[in-house]
């Protein structure tokens, strides 16, 4: 009775054992792919799976989850021949847990040596300037050409980023140089367009000035064509007036233009700028008996002029009165 009680004790150990080692838990995010003697058969979803032992087992445990891969530095020699150092990462996340399990022996060196193998590839196809300019073109190539070639294993890339490019010290010390250039250029060219609009406002500004002093000139010199027309105006005037004087006889007249004459020489002669001293060969008499026939003159045009008095009639003579005759 004890060995028949030892001996079920035993067997109901052993099958607990059994079942035990048949329940395949499958934590989330994981997928377990179960192969039956060696041979792959099914895929065992996250949660509680069974999967009786010995015929059945566990083969590999891939991760479902989004995944990074750290890609080191890399030396690479550009299309211009420029050496450069670079870097990135790469996203990707498993959609088939079979392929990946056993389309290839490791899925993480495969991967890694894909993307660097692709990126000396794609970035020694650019210039050193494509390559510093145009980091979004090199990860979108990247992307296409690893996802393709990853299709197989049944891998989907999501992401590849490049995370650093340095160039070598020479090259970067020319390039700050080449910024430097660029920089003072642009400030040139914006100190010359400056330079430009503020002498196109200036002309403007000298222009109108020019044509308001033009328009000025032309008032005054209208002013003064007007004022010398007057003063011919009066001096006709004045000549006319001796003219009628001298066709009535009057001796006079003559004086007035002959004196006029002699006081604009001696004006002349007194402002003369080289003249200190002035010596007239001429007696003052002469000049005084013209301006005195001038007098004369004025005096007679005058009195031409003024309206005669009213005469006063003449009183008629009284009668003498004899000695000898008697007053009436």
């Amino acid at each position: 009775m004890d060995v028949i009680s030892a001996f079920l004790i035993a067997l109901a150990v052993l099958v607990f054992i059994y079942v035990m080692s048949s329940v395949k838990i499958v934590t989330q995010g994981y997928q377990y792919t179960i192969e039956h003697f060696g041979r792959f058969t099914t895929v065992a979803a996250p949660g509680f799976n069974f999967y009786p032992a010995f015929f059945y087992r566990v083969g590999r445990k891939v991760n479902m989850m989004e995944q990074v891969i750290d890609i080191p530095g890399q030396e690479i020699i550009t299309k211009d021949n420029a050496m450069i150092s670079t870097d990135g990462v790469v996203f990707f996340q498993v959609l088939d847990a079979a392929k990946a399990a056993y389309e290839v022996s490791d899925l993480y060196v495969a991967l890694l040596q894909l993307t660097t193998t692709n990126l000396r590839t794609v970035m020694g196809s650019m210039d050193l300037d494509e390559t510093l300019s145009k980091r979004d073109e090199i990860n979108a190539r990247l992307l296409s050409v690893v996802d393709h070639a990853t299709t197989p294993w049944g891998v989907k890339i999501t992401r590849v980023e490049i995370k650093d490019i340095r160039p070598p010290a020479d090259i970067v010390n020319a390039m700050g140089r080449q910024m430097k250039a660029e920089r003072e250029k642009r400030a040139n060219i914006l100190e010359a367009e400056g330079s430009r609009a503020s002498e196109i406002l200036r002309a403007e500004g000298q222009k109108q000035a020019r044509i308001l002093e033009a328009e000025g000139r032309k008032e005054s010199a209208f002013r003064d064509s007007e004022a010398r027309e007057r003063a011919a105006q009066a001096e006709a005037e004045a000549t006319r007036l001796v003219s009628d004087a001298i066709e009535k006889g009057s001796s006079q007249s003559l004086n007035y233009f002959i004196a006029q004459k002699y006081v604009e020489a001696v004006g002349k002669f007194a402002t003369s700028p080289n003249a200190k001293t002035i010596l007239f060969p001429v007696e003052a008499t002469q000049l005084i008996g013209t301006l005195g026939g001038i007098g004369e003159l004025a005096k007679e045009v005058i009195g031409k002029n003024e309206p005669t008095p009213p005469q006063t009639p003449a009183t008629p003579p009284r009668p003498r009165i004899g000695p000898f005759e008697q007053q009436g």
